[in-house]
């Protein structure tokens, strides 16, 4: 599995490196704040809204700890997507939200 810790990412979006962040974590969660970023997909909608991203792009996967990232990962993965899975979640993100 492809991985990015929390500060890696901070880093490459401080940086102004140009990346693709997708949020699988649940609505109230979100709510709390996101990388500001990040498109919002809950992980159960990822299956139905997975045309929406470019198979040519790279794409880190965020929730709150990286688990659920991490299950989002394989499946689009196994769909033929380039994931990353940032390692540690939001519980580790130390830079801005909204």
């Amino acid at each position: 599995m492809n991985q990015f810790t929390a500060k890696e990412v901070e880093n490459m979006l401080t940086q102004g490196q140009s990346v693709n962040i997708i949020d699988v974590r649940e609505v109230e969660e979100v709510e709390a704040g996101k990388i500001p970023s990040a498109i919002h997909i809950p992980l159960g909608l990822l299956e139905f809204r997975m045309n929406e991203l470019d198979k040519s792009k790279e794409y880190i996967m965020v929730c709150r700890s990286g688990a659920r990232s991490g299950r989002a990962y394989q499946f689009l993965e196994s769909h033929g997507y380039n994931v990353i899975n940032m390692t540690g979640g939001m519980l580790d993100w130390e830079g801005e939200t909204n």
